[in-house]
């Protein structure tokens, strides 16, 4: 193999590890998207109490703040 080749190699491993990297963040955000679904979904079928809501309120800003920075991660991945 000659460098050109070895190098195009290497740009190829790069560019997948990227991709790697990238598809773990978006598998993390869409788990914490299902859970504010799942939370959102929950407090349509039930009747709460102000405190219940405050809670749900609490893990639902949570979960968002976890979301934002994974996305923060996801855009700071340079390739």
């Amino acid at each position: 193999m000659d460098k050109e080749e070895q190098e195009h190699k290497q740009f190829l491993e790069q560019q997948l590890e990227w991709c790697k990297k990238h598809d773990r963040i978006l598998e993390e955000i869409e788990m914490k998207l299902h859970g504010m679904k799942k939370i959102a979904q929950y407090a349509l079928d039930h009747e709460l109490t102000a405190i219940e809501t405050d809670q749900l309120n609490g893990q639902l800003n949570e979960l968002k703040r976890e979301v934002h920075f994974l996305e923060k991660q996801l855009y700071s991945v340079v390739h």
